[in-house]
């Protein structure tokens, strides 16, 4: 079966409709859905074979391939080492993920702290999920997971956030300590 060919430049133009029409965040997502596994499923005309060797320190790498003046709409290719992954974290933005080569854990996690103490967070979690190329995980401002790349291999998937996630003040959490800290993620030139 032939891939339908749809571009970042197309992708982001959808984008910029979407917001300027959308107001309520969780009609936003819903339309990002399937325009994010749109492009997911056209791999080919974005993926380089930088982006397959991920950043060992980090054990996953942001290649950045599209972001406003303002950081909003920012759109990145995150490939992932073999069991490596990220702690739990927010993203202080809504993002939509779409699976483009290999499959990702994805824990969820809720506070049950008021999140009125700094440094602090207690956390609960409250489900899993692994998805695969070809399938979309969205999720609104506030949600809190930890990715892991489970499988023998580099896996790749495409993000959508609201706003660049270096710039949005978003947090790291140690669920054994109860302790939370600014996230920023090292992002490829």
């Amino acid at each position: 079966m032939r891939r339908e060919s749809y571009s970042i430049a197309e992708l982001v133009s959808a984008l910029r409709r979407i917001r300027a029409e959308s107001v309520d965040e969780h009609r936003l997502i819903a339309a990002v859905r399937p325009l994010a596994l749109r492009a997911a499923q056209a791999s080919d005309l974005w993926l380089t074979d930088t982006m397959l060797v991920p950043d060992r320190e980090q054990g996953f790498s942001l290649f950045p391939l599209s972001e406003e003046h303002d950081h909003s709409l920012a759109v990145f290719a995150i490939s992932w080492l073999p069991d490596r992954g990220t702690p739990p974290h927010d993203h202080g933005t809504w993002a939509v993920v779409a699976g483009a080569i290999g499959s990702e854990w994805n824990t969820f996690w809720r506070r049950q702290d008021d999140g009125s103490r700094p440094g602090y967070a207690k956390l609960e979690q409250v489900g899993e999920k692994t998805f695969a190329s070809g399938e979309v995980l969205a999720m609104p401002t506030g949600t809190i997971h930890q990715v892991w790349n489970r499988t023998d291999g580099v896996t790749v998937s495409l993000h959508i956030y609201g706003m660049h996630i270096n710039h949005t003040g978003r947090s790291q959490f140690d669920v054994e300590t109860s302790t939370a800290r600014p996230f920023i993620s090292k992002i490829e030139p």
